[in-house]
């Protein structure tokens, strides 16, 4: 296996770094880019371009039309983006709408993949690994980070990737616990750092009060436990919550996850935090607002949280001197661990915008703004000088008047709301030092400890063809939701564990064992054409 992971490695840099017959057939569609554009040259487009984009609106900085970044984009670039806007609400099924029409903007932002894959087929995207010559950005992120195998994953059975995912030097671990540190002290308890002291402390918490639930979580919608599924499935070695597959790696083969033995431990854990009083069944049906309300009436003293909302959300609060901190991320029967990608969120292409006039100019800009250190700087901090300046050692600091996360609380100015940097359709990946450098001294801490951490090896890629893609369709959701509602009848104890032969045996009569052998076809295939 090592020997074909490398060969595959080894194929992605090599694609990366070449161009291809679809890229160099260009002549036509040159107009307004730049004759020589290289790293760390800044993209400015040879005339006024105007790109129409997709846009997720953000309920907590609304998009304004005289937003700073707007502005000052232009300036730098020559281009004037037209954002088709989308409550953030209704993002996805608005942008499966727009693209399956084939009425999708040339930019489409936000999408985690393998979220683009339903697209594929249709030709609705552009296969954008084609045209990785013209992004010299990307690419040197791709070789200097050593993203061949993460790149790998989002390959089809074609061979080709259709996102441009958002690329992360190191992987990075935003969400854990938030907890009551006032609480703690009063318990005279250290914050826990295993699932399992964390149950310890739950039980202490509710020996001191008994009418409460030490517990409640949020992030219940649309994906019921979703962050607190997904963290604890990584410690018990599986998937779940906002990062369930129905199919898991197991180091030599895939194997169907709800029927794992670490699946079941971790939902028998789930299940004792319940029925022990220690964790609130509403976690899995209320809203963030209602699981927000109790944490504010000192209902719970527990809840899931990442940087953000522990500033913006939870200290806002809180009353009579009550504290809360975000814990390290908890380990389990998995060992000290954490997640293995480095890819964020990324960009769809319309496939209709290779026959644009300017559809070099386009592909310039996107690898400018999203993956050169200058158009990330950019996007994430502003100004230098408006927003923020630099001290002696290049360190960034935010203006007097404005505020970012509580790093500048006395600020009348907003960088989110009132000038539109660091908004989710534009400000993700990057360097660590310019990820960490919008952290708090104590968010920085947290990610000191998870640099500490082994991340799981990377799953190699199991592309399907587009029949095998469509009887997987058929699988993948009836097989998803079953497993999604039987994990909460087990957790809330509306279902005995003593049934899980039972409901493994279910998981079968609904095409799991057929599932898994058509993921595995497809590793053994990509693997064996890639030697």
């Amino acid at each position: 296996m090592k020997r074909i992971a490398a060969s595959i490695v080894a194929l992605s840099l090599l694609t990366a770094c070449g161009s291809s017959p679809e890229s160099t057939d260009l002549e036509e569609n040159r107009a307004g880019a730049m004759e020589s554009y290289t790293i760390g040259a800044q993209f400015k487009a040879t005339a006024p371009i105007t790109f129409d984009m997709l846009y997720s609106d953000h309920p907590n900085y609304a998009i304004k039309n005289d937003w700073l970044f707007w502005q000052e984009l232009t300036k730098r670039t020559n281009i004037t983006i037209t954002p088709s806007v989308v409550p953030a609400s209704d993002y996805n099924q608005k942008r499966s709408l727009v693209v399956s029409a084939g009425d999708a903007p040339f930019i489409i932002p936000k999408v985690y993949p393998p979220q683009e894959t339903p697209f594929v087929a249709s030709g609705a995207v552009l296969p954008v690994s084609d045209y990785l010559d013209l992004m010299p950005h990307f690419k040197d992120k791709i070789e200097k980070w050593k993203l061949g195998a993460q790149i790998d994953t989002l390959r089809q059975e074609d061979g080709k990737f259709y996102v441009l995912p958002g690329l992360h030097e190191e992987v990075w671990q935003d969400y854990s616990l938030a907890v009551r540190t006032d609480v703690l002290q009063e318990l005279g308890l250290a914050a826990p750092r295993t699932w399992d002291e964390l149950h310890t402390t739950l039980k202490a918490m509710k020996a001191k009060y008994p009418d409460s639930y030490p517990f409640s979580d949020r992030f219940a919608i649309p994906d019921p436990g979703g962050n607190l599924l997904n963290m604890i499935a990584l410690a018990y070695g599986t998937t779940g919550g906002w990062g369930y597959h129905n199919e898991t790696w197991d180091g030599q083969n895939f194997v169907l996850t709800g029927a794992m033995p670490q699946y079941k431990a971790m939902l028998t854990f789930l299940h004792t935090l319940v029925a022990e009083g220690l964790l609130d069944p509403e976690s899995f049906t209320q809203t963030d607002d209602q699981a927000k309300a109790k944490l504010a009436a000192g209902k719970t003293l527990v809840i899931s949280t990442n940087a953000q909302n522990l500033v913006n959300d939870y200290r806002p609060l809180l009353k009579d001197g009550a504290t809360i901190a975000k814990i390290p991320f908890l380990a389990g029967p998995a060992g000290e661990v954490k997640g293995y990608t480095r890819l964020e969120s990324g960009i769809m292409i319309s496939a209709k915008a290779r026959e644009s006039k300017n559809f070099v100019a386009l592909m310039q800009f996107v690898d400018w703004l999203f993956y050169s250190d200058a158009g990330q700087e950019f996007a994430k901090w502003g100004v230098e000088g408006v927003t923020y300046s630099k001290d002696a050692t290049g360190t960034r600091i935010l203006n007097p008047d404005v505020d970012f996360v509580g790093l500048n609380p006395s600020g009348t100015k907003h960088l989110q709301k009132d000038f539109g940097f660091s908004g989710g359709n534009f400000a993700y990946g990057g360097t660590t030092e310019l990820l960490n450098s919008t952290f708090s001294t104590e968010e920085q801490a947290f990610q000191q400890g998870m640099s500490t951490k082994t991340s799981i090896p990377v799953p190699p890629p199991a592309p399907l063809t587009d029949e095998e893609r469509e009887q997987a369709t058929l699988w993948e959701t009836p097989l998803k939701d079953y497993v999604t509602q039987q994990s909460l009848r087990f957790i809330l104890g509306q279902r005995d564990l003593a049934e899980w032969d039972a409901y493994v045996a279910e998981l079968n009569a609904k095409n799991g064992p057929a599932y898994i052998e058509l993921v595995n076809k497809a590793r053994t295939r990509f693997a064996d054409k890639n030697k």
